[in-house]
């Protein structure tokens, strides 16, 4: 396995913020453009910030989805987006989703910290949690289950939107594990802006599981990659988190306390 200071040392590094550069057209990418060719990924959806730009997203509960921390701060400011601001729309595709829901409470890995993230070593803890404001009940919206395990050399596939596909979801079938260490998966998937916080999935028989969520892009011996989690031990981390926090969310003119989340992995 390859030292990822090497990577350091070579990478054009660039964290997926929620602005950002057009993306060049890539061939590997399947656009979900209809019903049919969707069915399965209607849990990946959009995650929007009141017009100032947007992120991926997916469901692991009915009503808590997954993605990147750092989707959630301003990229001009540094401060935390407010939850009002926020949008999930599950299986967006143009202008029509399978449900809309707005933002209960974020939850970010208890390690994760905003000033780092021009650090490789952010990316580790690049997680966070959001509970939405009211489950996703459609039966055909299927949340996914995780599974923690990764190798190196374990073929992986990326369901994401971006800045020039931003209006349906396009799906890479099969990308790799190029490398890893104790924190960080270095993917050979083609991602861009807007992709961050996209799940990454392995397949498990006939299911696919989340075994990550897209962090940043760089170029490793000149050539573009995707760089995610290693979210064993880190996801228990962030479940831990989002089950100590004791804050009640109003919901209308009601309070709701927040529920625990257990892991839904194989491991």
């Amino acid at each position: 396995m390859r030292n990822l200071l090497d990577i350091v040392a070579k990478a054009a590094l660039a964290v997926l913020l929620i602005a950002g550069v057009g993306y060049a057209e890539d061939t590997r990418m399947e656009i979900l453009a209809t019903a049919d060719q969707s069915r399965g990924w209607e849990a990946v959806g959009r995650l929007d910030f009141g017009g100032d730009g947007f992120c991926t997203a997916a469901l692991v509960t009915s009503d808590i989805v997954l993605t990147a921390a750092h989707c959630l701060y301003d990229n001009a400011t540094g401060k935390p987006v407010p939850p009002e601001k926020i949008q999930f729309r599950a299986g967006l595709r143009y202008g029509r989703a399978e449900a809309y829901r707005g933002i209960r409470r974020i939850v970010v890995h208890p390690d994760y910290a905003i000033e780092d993230v021009d650090r490789l070593s952010v990316i580790g803890s690049d997680l966070a949690l959001l509970e939405l404001d009211r489950p996703v009940r459609a039966t055909h919206v299927k949340p996914f289950r995780t599974h923690l395990a990764i190798r190196e050399g374990d073929e992986v596939q990326v369901v994401s939107y971006a800045k020039d596909r931003a209006e349906a979801p396009s799906r890479e079938e099969s990308c790799k594990v190029l490398t890893r260490d104790r924190d960080i998966l270095v993917l050979s998937c083609s991602v861009d802006f807007g992709s961050s916080g996209a799940p990454v999935f392995v397949r498990q028989g006939d299911e696919v599981r989340i075994v990550s969520v897209i962090s940043a892009k760089a170029a490793w011996d000149d050539k573009p990659v995707a760089l995610a989690a290693v979210m064993e031990g880190e996801f228990e981390a962030l479940l831990s988190e989002f089950a100590r926090t004791p804050a009640l969310a109003p919901v209308g003119n009601k309070t709701v306390r927040p529920r625990e989340v257990r892991p839904t992995s194989s491991d």
